[in-house]
């Protein structure tokens, strides 16, 4: 590979998951030639069960421990490398470029960014097992089962979902998470404010799941709208729940958007 041409792929993954649910994607894009990080949040560097057992460490990570962590991986790397997040993990790839990382990122049934104010019904009965106790902006809030089915594999069968359930899951951060949601009613910048006119920052692509129930195309389609900058920001929509990484299909999906992704930052790269 040239030295302009990104030979790294950074995963981020998001809430109720560890970076155990890239697994298939990481085996992908390795088998094509790619050194493939998938960076845990701090503290989640252990198993999905051992984080059930003591989800101690779901409720102490923050957004700003989050991002830290994440630009110190990417800031080690020799060249920008092409940054991919689904779920609040597309708000982190999101935060990531706007600091000037990568050198094209894909955002992938993001969760919104500060100042999206799109609530689509099915992201309230989604969330709403957190969102129901105020107790719950203290500490980790975990899925049932049937919870798990509705928000993340709504397209696949009750037993697929349980084993994916079992295979994936994990409680997510309920100070974050409450954070998140009440961004747009308390003062100031919030933690996951990016500079819609950042004319820097390196080509975004959101990617939207057509069934997706926690974050819906509505909320992608509405995250691109938001930004004003003299860069690409496009939105394509794919079959799919919002565990899309897993669903049928994933490796379409997977090599679609890395060919995007490697399009986009050889044009950057061309153009500097």
């Amino acid at each position: 590979m040239s030295p302009v041409t990104p030979d790294t792929i950074v995963l981020i993954h998001g809430f109720w998951v560890t970076p155990r649910s890239w697994e298939h994607w990481i085996d992908r894009y390795e088998a094509q030639g790619f050194r493939v990080l998938a960076p845990a949040y701090p503290g989640f560097e252990v198993e999905v069960e051992a984080l059930n057992a003591d989800p101690s460490p779901i409720e102490a990570v923050t957004v700003p421990q989050i991002i830290d962590h994440l630009e110190a991986v990417v800031g080690e790397l020799d060249q920008p490398p092409i940054i991919m997040g689904h779920s609040a993990g597309g708000v982190f790839t999101q935060l990531l470029l706007d600091r000037g990382h990568g050198a094209a990122g894909v955002a992938m049934n993001s969760a919104p960014t500060e100042g999206v104010k799109r609530v689509p019904l099915s992201q309230v009965r989604a969330t709403f097992p957190v969102l129901r106790n105020p107790a719950n902006r203290h500490r980790a809030v975990g899925f049932t089962a049937d919870q798990w089915h509705y928000a993340f594999a709504n397209t696949f069968s009750q037993e697929e979902s349980l084993a994916l359930y079992e295979r994936y899951h994990v409680p997510a951060s309920g100070p974050i998470f409450w954070g998140s949601a009440l961004a747009n009613v308390h003062p100031g910048p919030d933690e996951t404010h990016v500079d819609y006119h950042n004319d820097d920052r390196a080509p975004l692509l959101f990617v939207a799941a057509t069934d997706d129930h926690l974050m819906p195309p509505s909320i992608q389609r509405s995250n691109a709208k938001h930004y004003k900058s003299d860069t690409v920001t496009e939105v394509i929509e794919v079959p799919g729940p919002h565990l899309m990484p897993a669903a049928p299909g994933w490796e379409d999906v997977a090599d679609r958007v890395l060919a995007w992704a490697m399009e986009q930052a050889g044009a950057r790269a061309g153009a500097v």
